[in-house]
C-alpha cells in the first residue's frame, strides 16, 4: 500500500492520499497526462474519496490544471475552460461528483465524453485499513496497530463512513478522557450503527 503525501494540512498532520485497489488507476493516470485523449481527464467518485486531494496534487505537481467541483459550476464556463486548455496545450483534470454526471450542454457532454474517464471505487479491506490508520494519524489520534483489524470488518465500507468512524472515536476518547482502546472503538461503532447491529458481536 502506498501513500502520497501532499503539501497540505488536515488536522494535526499532513494530508495524504492512500493509494489502493479503489484508486490506484487514478494515481497512475495522473502522472501521465500526455496519454489522455484531448489531454483531458474527468475524475468522479464517492464523497470524501480524495477527489479534491488528487486535484490539488495534480495541480501542485505542475503536470496541468485542475478544475475541482466542476459539477457545481456553470456548464458554459466549463466548456470555455476546456477550450482554453486545448488552445494552450495544457492538460486539464476536471473533477465531478458521484457518477453518473448528467451534463445538459451537448457540446460539453460530447467533449468530456471523449476524455479519459476516471472513477474512484470503494476501498477493499487492505486499503480501508490503511485509510483508517492514515485518518487517525492526521488527527493525531493514537490508534494501536490492531485497531484496523477490529474496526474494518465491523465498519461500513465507504470513505465518508470511515472518516466519521475515526472522528467519533476521537470525540469519545476526548470526552471520556481515556485512550482509544477497544471499549471506545465499540462505542463508536454503536454510535454510528446502533447497538443491535449483528456485526458488532
Amino acid at each position: 500500500m502506498e501513500q502520497i503525501a501532499l503539501p497540505l494540512k488536515a488536522g494535526n498532520g499532513p494530508a495524504r492520499i492512500v493509494v489502493g485497489a479503489g484508486n490506484a488507476h487514478v494515481a497512475e493516470a495522473l502522472v501521465a497526462p500526455e496519454n489522455w485523449p484531448f489531454r483531458t481527464a474527468v475524475l468522479t467518485g464517492p464523497q470524501r474519496s480524495g477527489k479534491s486531494l488528487f486535484a490539488r496534487w495534480f495541480a501542485e505537481s505542475g503536470a496541468g490544471e485542475a478544475l475541482d467541483d466542476a459539477h457545481k459550476l456553470d456548464e458554459d464556463a466549463i466548456f470555455h475552460r476546456w477550450n482554453r486548455a486545448q488552445e494552450s496545450g495544457t492538460a486539464l483534470l476536471i473533477v465531478g461528483g458521484e457518477p453518473p454526471w448528467d451534463i445538459a450542454l451537448p457540446d460539453l457532454k460530447s467533449r468530456l465524453g471523449g476524455s479519459l474517464q476516471l472513477d474512484i471505487g470503494l476501498p477493499d479491506d487492505e486499503m480501508a485499513q490503511e485509510l483508517l490508520m492514515s485518518l487517525a494519524e492526521e488527527r493525531g489520534l493514537p490508534l494501536p496497530a490492531d485497531a484496523a483489524g477490529y474496526l474494518i470488518p465491523r465498519a461500513n465500507r465507504s470513505y465518508a463512513d470511515l472518516e466519521r468512524l475515526v472522528a467519533t472515536i476521537d470525540r469519545l476518547s476526548l470526552e471520556r478522557k481515556t485512550p482509544p482502546t477497544q471499549g471506545i472503538w465499540r462505542a463508536a461503532l454503536e454510535a454510528l450503527h446502533g447497538p443491535d447491529e449483528p456485526r458488532l458481536l
